[in-house]
């Protein structure tokens, strides 16, 4: 028994580990600020940021982004360069070394965590469903929602149709992260929830990456029309994706290289990094 003694040891002192740990974070803090409604003006300013597991590689350095209020933005660049930390920092999943994200002229850091994140959404390349119903899923991290809203949700997320489709329909069990359904169908859905939220600053973390052309042709249709008049910020793989956003941050090893709209640095013409990154995709599409 000896050894099963000591397992089990080592488990429960990694279970206390968790329980015991102070998180830096409060995300119910009472003197938080609550806002009701947001403009979804965004700062990042003179931010240095290095990932807590890897404390000595440097992602920013000084980074500043200032990102306008109902006007979408792309960030767009090479693996690494650090376009999803952007997103991570606008979500305040970590706090920056140094320097400071504002949002609508307040240090992210004055703010109760979850009301800003009532007005935040996210769209990320996995999404998340949980085991419940697609009704459940869509609801979720909305108080209150009528049956008429949630179909318009899902309606302008070009998923009611497929739903209605299903034996179940709304009322489908999803199964455990989702496994019933393809990658589209819950990508639609992840959207339908964010539509819903109606949220003031919608964050897109590759969210058409996963999908094949088809599946990506209805997402990216229902994206344009959920952009509109909101904050959006958009990380994209596929540049063909971004071309109408109203301002494409180029990023490089951390660093702003380049920013305009997709005429304004494809007039570049090759001395440009995001004309050398769309020569690139639309090579690599050709053969």
């Amino acid at each position: 028994m000896t050894t099963d003694l000591a397992k089990g040891a080592d488990a429960v002192a990694s279970v206390f580990a968790v329980l015991d740990r102070e998180t830096e974070i409060d995300p119910d803090n009472p003197e938080g600020y609550k806002p009701e409604k947001l403009k979804g003006d965004v700062d990042i300013r003179g931010v240095d940021f290095a990932y807590p597991s890897r404390p000595d590689v440097i992602i920013f350095k000084g980074f500043s982004l200032s990102i306008q209020p109902g006007k979408s933005t792309a960030l767009v660049g090479q693996s690494g360069s650090g376009k999803s930390t952007i997103i991570g920092l606008i979500e305040r999943f970590y706090d920056p070394l140094k320097g400071v994200v504002k949002i609508d002229g307040r240090d992210i850091k004055t703010y109760n965590l979850r009301a800003l994140r009532r007005h935040i959404g996210l769209v990320s390349q996995e999404p998340t469903l949980f085991a419940g119903t697609i009704r459940e899923n869509i609801v979720y991290g909305t108080e209150t929602a009528s049956e008429a809203e949630i179909e318009n949700a899902t309606r302008s997320a070009n998923a009611h149709d497929f739903i209605s489709n299903l034996k179940d329909g709304y009322d489908t069990w999803c199964g455990e992260r989702g496994v019933q359904l393809s990658g589209g169908q819950k990508q639609r859905i992840a959207i339908a929830r964010a539509i819903l939220k109606n949220p003031a600053i919608l964050l897109l973390d590759e969210a058409t990456s996963a999908l094949d052309s088809q599946s990506e042709k209805v997402v990216q249709e229902a994206l344009d029309r959920v952009m509109v008049g909101r904050t959006s910020i958009v990380v994209a793989h596929r540049l063909s994706t971004i071309q109408n956003c109203d301002l494409i941050t180029v990023l490089d090893k951390g660093i702003i290289v380049e920013k305009g709209t997709h005429a304004s640095l494809m007039a570049k013409g090759p001395s440009g990094t995001y004309f050398g990154l769309v020569s690139l995709q639309q090579g690599g599409n050709q053969h």
